[in-house]
């Protein structure tokens, strides 16, 4: 079976103008539907995240790793382009080395310029169509990143506001057990006090039984302390749990 090279190598050179716009054209709009299917899958996996980082604690280094990675991916489909296109001029025999044609396709895609390589007369005609193609693309991306960093900037303000809520709520949650054990240590006292005043007025055999009741009634005062502190520290649990957004997630496109 001859190669892709050979069979472009018979078409007459006044028809070769033509190819190259045809091919050229075919690559184009298969790559610009596959940037854009690339882009919708990048734009539900963000917006995904985005819902779970507003119903959950606010994990503000979770949604800078998401927003990173989403910018990753979409440079990504950029370089993917690149090296489509590429591929094509090797197979095509319009450049031979894959280092060349992939640099090639750089400069072109990005409309940087051609380089030091050049695809001859009849076939150049593909040079601005690999500029098109990117023109096409990255104003594709750029319109999606627009929406993302606006997305990225709402929720930010959101898990910031959230965070200073939750420090808030420790605070205040600290300070309670730290008047709670304050308050048990006192009564403690008192009552160690008063025990052992009332027992340097009594036998020896009284002054025990008082002092063994004055103890199990320490122990009580701990404990009763000890599961006032565990109810200020579920409760402060609960309400750091409320943080976010806990709106229905109706967007269509999520649910995808």
């Amino acid at each position: 079976m001859p190669s892709l090279s050979s069979l472009l190598l018979r078409i007459p050179d006044q028809f070769k103008p033509l190819a190259a716009l045809g091919i050229g054209a075919l690559i184009l709009v298969v790559l610009v539907l596959l940037h854009g299917l690339g882009l919708h899958k990048v734009l539900v996996q963000f917006k995904r995240a985005d819902l779970r980082l507003r119903s959950e604690r606010p994990h503000l280094g979770r949604a800078r790793f998401f927003f990173g990675w989403a910018v990753f991916q979409m440079l990504s489909l950029h370089v993917l382009e690149i090296s489509v296109w590429g591929f094509a001029l090797v197979q095509m025999g319009l450049i031979l080395r894959p280092s060349d044609a992939v640099y090639f396709c750089a400069n072109a895609y990005t409309t940087l310029g051609y380089g030091v390589v050049d695809l001859g007369m009849h076939w150049r005609i593909i040079s601005p169509i690999i500029a098109i193609c990117g023109l096409f693309t990255f104003a594709w991306t750029t319109s999606l990143l627009v929406s993302m960093v606006s997305s990225y900037s709402r929720l930010i303000e959101q898990l910031e506001e959230e965070r200073a809520q939750e420090l808030d709520m420790r605070a205040a949650a600290f300070k309670a057990e730290g008047e709670v054990l304050d308050r048990e240590k006192e009564e403690e006292r008192a009552e160690l006090t008063a025990a052992q005043a009332q027992a340097s007025r009594t036998s020896f055999f009284q002054r025990r039984r008082i002092l063994r009741q004055d103890e199990l009634k320490i122990r009580q005062l701990r404990s009763e302390a000890h599961q006032e502190v565990e109810t200020i520290r579920e409760k402060e649990r609960l309400d750091e749990c409320k943080l976010g957004d806990t709106t229905p997630q109706n967007d269509p496109e999520v649910k995808k």
